[in-house]
Order: C-alpha cells, then structure tokens, then sequence
C-alpha cells in the first residue's frame, strides 16, 4: 500500500491592523466658534505653489517651527502665518510649553475652529519643551484644555543642542522626540486623507 503525502495547507496567521490614530480633540471647524478679535489672528499668506507635504505653524514667534521643520525636507515652515492655496492645506500648530505660548494655540485653535480658514486643515499641537524637566501641573493641565481644540496635541522634550544653535539629524532626537515626529506623520497622513471642510 502505497501512501501518498497530502500538502495540508497551514492556516496563514492574522496580523492584526494597528489601530487608528484616534482623535483626542476637534477634527473639524465648527458652526458655533466665533473668530477671535482681529488683533489676536495669525497672518494669512497665499502659499500656492510651495505646498509641502505639511506645514509647521508656529503660532508665536520662537515656538520651534524652523527647528521641526529642519528635521524634515518634505515640510516648510509657516512663518508664523497661515498657508492659505486653491488645494488646501495641512498644517500642525507649533506652540511653547509655557502659558503665553499654549494662549496663543487655544487662539490659532478657535481661528482655525472658526471656519474662517477655507482648505486649511490642522493635524494637531506639537507642545516643544521650554525647558529641561518636567512640565509643572498647571503648564501640564492648561495644554491638555487647548489641546482639546485640535485632533491631537504631541509634547517635544527639550533639545538642548537647539539652544545652542546646532542643527541635529532626527536619528540624533531623543527616543521621545522621534516619537512624536512618528505620531505627528501618522496623524497628518490621515488628515490630508480627508476632504477639506
């Protein structure tokens, strides 16, 4: 008797998905937000014809966006106004971990919540670090508040080699540090892949 070997096909394991980058604030402009006053609006620029794959907005002035946007070619510094083009726009507010720094976000975040920014499109909040250590409570909690005018708020640790100056290579960052920059690419690819309110 003579036997035969079946091929048994194994079961091909499932790989989970990883989960979506869930929202923890405003994804879009809402009917209800007023504007600011004039006075506390970020400057418009056209920026037709410049669009990089997103913007950095620095939302004060030395709130870190040349330095984050040094880190990555395929990005632009906002100069501190909104980039405002025919194609629409994904940007990601810049702000200093300080209470004049996170004021000036909650306000670029009821701008942008006011619907008076047509095609632009905000992927969240990078908090940077204006010091060494650990945020104080209140810095800490008053971040969480404004950060609940966007979709997402990331806290930059400190780069001290910034202060000095010297540009560092992202694989130089602090783990933390890259981390963030993972989450703000994965968050800012979902949001250019929604339509523009």
């Amino acid at each position: 008797m003579t036997l035969s070997a079946e091929t048994i096909d194994e079961p091909v394991p499932v790989i989970p998905e990883e989960p979506p980058f869930i929202p923890t604030g405003a994804t879009r402009p809402q009917l209800s937000v007023p504007q600011p006053d004039q006075a506390d609006r970020l400057p418009r620029r056209n920026a037709a014809g410049r669009e990089p794959g997103f913007w950095w907005l620095g939302v004060h002035g030395g709130a870190g966006e040349t330095s984050l946007a040094r880190l990555d070619k395929n990005t632009r510094a906002a100069e501190h106004h909104w980039p405002l083009s025919a194609t629409g726009s994904v940007v990601v507010l810049v702000a200093r971990s300080n209470i004049p720094g996170l004021r000036a976000a909650r306000l670029a975040a009821t701008e942008w919540a006011s619907r008076s920014l047509p095609g632009i499109q905000v992927a969240g909040l990078v908090v940077m670090a204006d010091a060494p250590g650990r945020l104080p409570k209140e810095i800490r909690d008053f971040s969480y508040v404004v950060g609940g005018g966007v979709p997402h708020v990331w806290h930059f640790p400190w780069v001290d080699r910034w202060r000095y100056g010297h540009d560092v290579a992202p694989e130089e960052l602090p783990k933390e540090a890259r981390t963030a920059l993972e989450q703000v690419r994965i968050a800012v690819t979902a949001t250019a892949a929604l339509p523009a309110k």
